[in-house]
């Protein structure tokens, strides 16, 4: 373990590589990139029990949600990496010519990446991701709160990357401080506020960049015009995976009075749905990161009128899924980001309403709304600001490659890291991806009633009888792509390799995805040719049964 008397000696071991030059070729960072997917694929299980170890991650979700997480980011990067590299031509005024103007990326030099606790092992690699593709050299602090997956990151990394760019640096607060006494070329960091002022401090001094992702509310606002069933099943999912320490979770729901009551019946019916009678015996339900943390919860909701759940174990580091009626405007709960399993339902009169309760307060990391008013969405995306909009869903933005504040570790990462920040800031309207997307899924009968993953719908979901459909692809991984967007789940119990892949219609029963890893990456290329809700990929010795009985992320 790296103390922080060493950690100059390692800084200066780092810099050598950068200086000579490298880290510069292409092929030398897309080997790099290479290695970290196959770290992911080679080390699952001993990520996973880490995982499993310092906040009760489920194997599906990690496999979602951490390992295939990282291993899109690198395998993204490899796609796109000459294209990033490229120099750029822009116009040349004519005083100037008749020579020529570009624009030519190039790595910074050493970049530090000081990660959290709540995705410890993606938040540690996908900035990595970014850093390699751009060039550069870097140094690790994974969280000292989970130390099972920091000690793990320590242990196999660097049996994959080069030994001389890389480092990782474990420990706490003296090891987070010594770093930042040390010049840098970036620095990344994702947490809290109080940190970040830190961090931007310290980085000051040396006159250093940063980039700094940290918390913020994320309101949900639903219309009395919403699909209840489906912003139930969408909210419970985005708010209650990893326990609600997710960053864009949904933080509070402003509702309809006309349907406040239906709509809490129904997300309370969610939960139990997909965690059971007692959320504290389900594999799929995480524990809060540290028992410091789980104590926050147990004041925050002192005094406060609970619909659902309100159990809290620190010992056990366990909040069960909470959902809390109408507390006051002024609680804690609701001037600080919650980062747990809690959900504070707030009933209003009109939408006007919530609208104004949104605005009068700090910007929104993210915005949910569920509506099928034209009108309302217009009114909502023309007063209110975010960081992320996202239409009748919840965190799908995530999922999606080309938004920025899904790469603000890799791609957004990548273009500062190259581009010496022009332009690229992460932010992102979630239209296409979210609303139009999930429309057709209703509109095909593609629609989903079972989140998390790991939860089949009931049999009564399926329809007896199908509509017929052939679609012919090139390769499997369009295929994918395709039913991906759709929100579907991929069993796949081989490899298929065969050219071309048939998607046909089929009834097939409830299977649960392996592969996490080939579906977190991909993107529907072709909306318009899937017409069914139960599908099944074929190929000569394999099968890939999808059915509607699942949600992607």
């Amino acid at each position: 373990m790296t103390t922080a008397e060493s950690i100059p000696d390692v800084l200066q071991r780092v810099r050598a590589p950068f200086a000579s030059g490298k880290t510069r070729p292409i092929e030398w960072r897309l080997h790099q990139l290479g290695e970290i997917a196959r770290m992911m694929r080679e080390h699952e299980a001993d990520f996973a029990d880490a995982l499993q170890a310092d906040l009760h991650k489920g194997g599906f979700e990690t496999a979602l949600s951490e390992l295939g997480f990282v291993a899109s980011e690198a395998r993204y990067a490899r796609k796109h990496l000459h294209r990033w590299a490229r120099p750029k031509r822009v116009s040349t005024p004519m005083m100037a010519l008749p020579g020529s103007s570009y624009i030519q990326p190039e790595p910074k030099g050493v970049v530090l990446i000081i990660a959290p606790w709540n995705y410890p092992l993606s938040m540690v690699c996908a900035p990595l991701v970014g850093a390699i593709a751009a060039g550069n050299c870097a140094v690790m602090k994974p969280s000292e709160v989970t130390t099972h997956t920091s000690a793990a990151i320590a242990r196999i990394l660097p049996r994959y990357l080069d030994r001389d760019a890389f480092a990782v640096v474990e420990g706490g607060v003296p090891e987070t401080t010594e770093l930042l006494e040390n010049q840098f070329d970036h620095i990344l960091y994702t947490g809290n506020e109080r940190v970040a002022r830190i961090v931007m401090t310290a980085a000051a001094k040396h006159l250093t960049p940063c980039t700094l992702e940290l918390g913020g509310k994320s309101p949900c606002l639903i219309d009395k015009s919403a699909n209840l069933e489906v912003a139930a099943s969408r909210i419970a999912w985005g708010k209650f995976i990893n326990a609600g320490q997710t960053c864009v979770a949904p933080d509070h729901v402003l509702v309809h009075r006309s349907v406040a009551t239906q709509f809490t019946e129904l997300l309370a019916a969610k939960i139990k749905q997909f965690y059971g009678e007692d959320p504290s015996q389900s594999p799929d339900y995480c524990r809060i990161a540290s028992e410091r943390h789980a104590a926050r919860f147990a004041k925050l909701l002192q005094g406060q009128r609970i619909h659902t759940g309100g159990q809290v174990d620190v010992a056990k580091r366990y909040v069960a899924p909470t959902i809390v009626l109408d507390p006051a405007p002024d609680a804690e709960l609701m001037q600080e980001e919650i980062f747990g399993p809690v959900l504070p339902v707030i009933t209003v009169d009109e939408m006007h309403h919530a609208i104004k309760f949104v605005a009068d307060r700090p910007k929104p990391l993210a915005l949910y709304l569920f509506t099928k008013s034209k009108a309302l969405e217009d009114a909502v995306l023309d007063k209110l600001s975010a960081g992320s909009v996202c239409i009748n869903d919840a965190v799908i933005f995530m999922v999606s490659p080309e938004l920025p504040f899904r790469r603000a570790y890799a791609l957004s990462t990548v273009q500062r890291l190259q581009a010496q920040d022009h332009g690229a800031r992460p932010l992102g309207l979630q239209r296409e991806t979210a609303e139009n997307i999930h429309d057709r899924r209703v509109e095909h009968g593609a629609e989903v009633v079972g989140r998390p993953l790991r939860h089949p719908a009931q049999d009564e979901a399926f329809p007896d009888q199908l509509p017929p459909g052939r679609v012919d692809y090139v390769d499997p991984q369009r295929a994918f792509r395709v039913l991906a967007d759709f929100g579907l789940l991929v069993h796949r119990p081989g490899a298929v390799k065969a050219p071309p892949v048939t998607v046909e219609a089929a009834r097939v029963g409830h299977r649960c995805l392996r592969d996490a890893q080939s579906l977190i990456e991909i993107r529907a290329e072709v909306h318009e040719q899937v017409r069914t809700g139960v599908l099944a990929l074929q190929a000569p010795g394999h099968q890939l049964a999808l059915s509607r009985g699942y949600q992607l992320l």
